[in-house]
């Protein structure tokens, strides 16, 4: 019944759904143009647990999405665990994806509600994801693939889940085991129930919907199919009514928020995360989701995007409103020659 419903669901209809959480959360305390980005919660989460020191608290949303997936996928009897499509390669192709999202500041989602916010630097964001997912297209149209994956055991596919609850019940009942930012955006944040739900929600209809970002343009690209560009401009105009009711919404590209206003490391930040996200088959927000669903290589690059975050912050190669340190575009230049790597080894290289 639940899944007949969700898929009754119109695309556009569920773009609706998820502009109104997210303008929702910002109402609620989450950052201005915030409302929901994978790669700043995982960033946050990163500093709650001592990693990074700059901005620091678990993201309730980020634990909804992955144990809305598994849910989604148990309910529907379609958790099937797997893993061994080239783990570690995924865990550095996540590292160079959050590097290039902690350079633009916000993942692909992040991208489409800074844009509903009014914000014109994500406009330029767009286009280098567009732009580094049609070098992803070429890599697939010359035969780029990752070895397939293959069954694993419950209690591995597990393993991520149990991890985002066990985080999600230090938060709530032992804060003090945690890290927390008493100033700026780590402090700002909605309340753990709210933050929660709305991850479940997002989390199980973007499994059963199949939503992802990068794939979605990908289709488009490949297939002609624009279904999940429906969902994008959807998000952007409820988004953007959202703003104005609230009072949000500043057209411009000055005087954004968490953003900065330099233009080419916008479009090569954003470019990165599109090439990386097709070489991994998903956004950030797809690998929550299918890791949520037992995927293990997923998790892997997860484990990735932290341990990018991690690296980033440490190191001074995360921008900020002031714009982009010298040490991130090292880190991109790094990101982006590793990023092109791996596609030509797995395009043009051995296969075994």
């Amino acid at each position: 019944m639940f899944k007949k419903i969700v898929n009754n669901l119109t695309m556009p209809f569920i773009g609706v759904v998820i502009g109104i959480i997210s303008v929702v959360l910002v109402s609620c305390g989450n950052p201005a143009n915030m409302g929901f980005c994978i790669a700043c919660f995982l960033r946050d989460t990163v500093g709650a647990i001592g990693l990074q020191t700059r901005i620091q608290y678990v993201r309730p949303e980020v634990i909804g999405v992955i144990i809305g997936g598994l849910i989604a996928s148990l309910f529907l009897k379609e958790w099937k665990p797997k893993s061994g499509s080239a783990p570690l390669v995924r865990f550095v192709l996540g590292a160079c994806v959050m590097i290039g999202a902690l350079i633009f500041l916000g993942c692909p989602l992040r991208m489409i509600l800074r844009i509903g916010g009014g914000d014109l630097n994500a406009i330029i964001g767009l286009l280098g994801f567009l732009t580094g997912i049609a070098m992803g297209v070429f890599f697939l149209k010359k035969g780029f693939t990752l070895p397939s994956a293959v069954q694993t055991s419950t209690f591995e596919g597990l393993i991520l889940p149990v991890l985002s609850l066990l985080l999600l019940f230090a938060l709530i009942f032992f804060p003090v085991i945690l890290s927390f930012s008493s100033t700026g955006v780590g402090s700002m944040k909605a309340p753990v129930i709210i933050a929660l739900i709305s991850g479940l929600v997002i989390g199980a209809i973007g499994y059963i919907k199949r939503i992802c970002f990068s794939g979605g343009i990908r289709d488009v690209y490949l297939f002609r199919n624009y279904s999940m560009l429906y969902v994008m401009i959807a998000i952007i105009v409820t988004v953007t009514v959202g703003n104005l009711i609230t009072g949000n919404f500043n057209f411009g590209f000055e005087g954004q928020p968490v953003a900065h206003t330099e233009w080419l490391w916008n479009f090569l930040g954003l470019m990165v995360v599109g090439l990386g996200s097709i070489l991994l088959s998903g956004c950030p927000f797809r690998q929550l989701v299918l890791a949520g669903s037992g995927n293990t290589d997923s998790a892997f690059a997860i484990f990735g995007m932290m341990f990018g975050a991690t690296i980033a912050h440490n190191l001074g190669a995360a921008a900020s409103g002031a714009g982009v340190t010298i040490n991130g575009k090292i880190g991109f230049g790094i990101a982006i020659i590793v990023t092109l790597g791996i596609g030509v080894y797995y395009t043009y290289g051995k296969k075994e």
